[in-house]
């Protein structure tokens, strides 16, 4: 079968800030990069700027700059793509059947994970979004957001224009939604058909963006694979007085000199924050890093209470059987092991407690080895079950759960 790839029959479709051109492969446009939003250092997002002609979104945009160096590990299993970094991140990808405005198919957008800090709408191989068009027929849409210390640094206390630059990465996705609203009908899909879904820290960023009322209005359902935060990402409730001094110590600079960390090189940045974080955290003060709990961010709905958007948003909430341990080497080979040499391994993990622990394994998952016992997720499984708890609560709209 040939695959068919058209570029000069496309045609060109126009956003709010201007029109731009993708590509169509398999039966399906493609449209990458595309701006949702313009942001200066530590500031909120405002509108793309607009441009003149057609722009090119045939490549995917630059991905936010990252604390670490990304270091390439299991890629045979999980094929990464590497990509280009820059602090102008703020750009969105579609993947749609047809271009008609009456078609109004339902849209899904993917928020990638990788807590707070790392991260891209791209980094997987697995992110392209054309097969979930393809057979789930709907729109797909993934973005990029700023993450760290660009998307995540208190520095409010230093000047108005500063003002929530503590949640600047959830303020770049409450932008991205907001395009998307104004949008995404050019690219045949239903602005009032939105379901919202993220694994690990998109999972997390869901959670929080149902607690921001700016986004109240900008999707209807979610999907949380693998995160919810809960006491695992404790909330910051102090501000960035300290830790944003620290830095500026740090850089040879006082107070006064604020402004220049809008333009320090990123990694000259990160070297400073590095210093700084360990005198901060030595003292209990708030580092930055995750969302900041404040009027803008209202917390984690289970951690302090449910919004009406979190109360009325129909949710699916999951975890993945052996979520960290399923990839880790083992020295058993349990096919072949009988069912006393399985309990052997098992008391000495659990000891006094293996009996009853076997007994409700096997009632749970009778299909599955005794030595899976030690795979099973306590990480996100028990703070995925508080969050489904707390939100069952609340009859306005249905809370599913799996596991995988």
């Amino acid at each position: 079968m040939t695959l068919k790839f058209e570029y000069d029959t496309i045609p060109a479709v126009k956003t709010t800030a201007g029109y731009v051109k993708g590509y169509r492969w398999d039966g399906i446009y493609t449209f990458k990069g595309i701006p949702y939003a313009y942001a200066d250092r530590f500031q909120m997002p405002v509108d793309p700027k607009p441009w003149e002609g057609i722009k090119d979104a045939t490549s995917y945009g630059m991905v936010s700059p990252l604390m670490q160096q990304e270091t390439p590990n299991g890629e045979m299993m999980v094929p990464h793509r590497y990509w280009p970094q820059d602090e102008h991140c703020q750009t969105v990808n579609i993947w749609t059947k047809d271009l008609d405005k009456k078609s109004k198919k339902p849209v899904m957008v993917w928020i990638h994970g990788g807590g707070f800090t790392a991260g891209s709408s791209i980094e997987q191989e697995a992110y392209d979004g054309a097969n979930m068009t393809k057979y789930g027929d709907v729109v797909t849409v993934s973005l990029n957001h700023r993450l760290n210390i660009l998307g995540f640094l208190d520095l409010s206390p230093f000047g108005e224009k500063y003002k929530n630059s503590a949640n600047a990465g959830l303020a770049d996705i409450v932008a991205a939604l907001k395009w998307i609203k104004e949008n995404i009908q050019e690219f045949g899909g239903d602005p009032d058909n939105v379901t919202l879904f993220g694994q690990s820290g998109g999972g997390m960023k869901i959670c929080a963006l149902m607690q921001i009322a700016d986004a109240k209005d900008l999707f209807h359902k979610a999907i949380m694979m693998s995160g919810i935060g809960g006491n695992f990402v404790p909330p910051c409730t102090g501000d960035g007085t300290m830790i944003v001094t620290e830095m500026l110590k740090a850089l040879g600079l006082s107070v006064e000199d604020v402004e220049e960390l809008e333009t320090i090189p990123y990694p000259k940045l990160v070297e400073a924050y590095n210093q700084a974080m360990p005198i901060v955290l030595k003292q209990g003060g708030y580092v930055g890093n995750n969302p900041r709990l404040d009027d803008y961010y209202l917390g984690e709905p289970q951690m302090t209470s449910f919004t009406d958007k979190a109360k009325t948003t129909p949710l699916m909430i999951g975890t993945v059987f052996g979520e960290f341990m399923s990839f880790a080497p083992s020295g058993f080979n349990k096919q072949e092991m009988s069912e006393e040499a399985c309990i052997k391994v098992l008391e000495e993990r659990f000891g006094e407690h293996t009996k009853a622990i076997v007994e409700a394994f096997k009632e749970a998952y009778p299909d599955k080895s005794l030595l899976d016992i030690l795979c099973v997720d306590t990480i996100f499984r028990p703070l995925s079950k508080d969050m489904i708890e707390a939100k069952a609560v609340y009859q306005e709209a249905p809370t599913y759960t799996y596991v995988f």
